[in-house]
């Protein structure tokens, strides 16, 4: 009976440090964003890498500051503001026959500086942006109101340089 006890209060104590743990390690000190990085094959992974070789330091006047985790899929500036994913799926509404013939209130496609996008205004009220007519769908995620024209006419030299026009797979 002892010997029970005993192994029951060790596995109530490494219950409780596997509960601080990972109470520890899912808070964090600063408020850096996060965002999920996609998982898109081979060659798409090439081209957004390539990509981030040639993402601006500044969009819109906002320093680049990449989310959490690190990856080359990923790309941010000024924390949440401004956050870029590159090899994600292609969004729903790309082949939702209500956008082209522009009856969606929420998406519409249009162009900026040579890059076609669909532009999808969010529920929280971000705007998602993706790109069409590339070989990878590049999405940018812009929040606090600000005027995205100003964050696709930074970024579509770099879209433009590293992932061709073509369809994505």
């Amino acid at each position: 009976m002892n010997s029970f006890r005993h192994r029951r209060t060790v596995l109530s104590a490494l219950s409780a440090l596997a509960v601080l743990i990972t109470a520890v390690g899912c808070s964090s000190a600063d408020d850096g964003a996060s965002t999920a990085v996609p998982r898109p094959d081979a060659k798409v992974t090439e081209l957004c890498q390539n990509l981030d070789e040639v993402l601006p330091a500044k969009v819109d006047g906002e320093s680049r500051d990449d989310p959490e985790p690190a990856s080359e899929l990923t790309a941010g500036w000024g924390g949440v503001a401004i956050i870029l994913r590159c090899g994600v799926e292609r969004p729903p509404k790309m082949a939702d026959p209500k956008v082209a013939n522009g009856s969606d209130a929420d998406a519409v496609p249009g162009g900026v500086d040579g890059v076609d996008w669909l532009m999808e205004k969010r529920d929280d009220g971000t705007y998602r942006f993706t790109t069409a007519n590339r070989e990878a769908y590049v999405e940018v995620r812009v929040t606090d109101g600000r005027d995205s024209t100003g964050v696709l006419i930074d970024l579509a030299p770099g879209v433009k340089k590293a992932i061709p026009e073509g369809i994505a797979s």
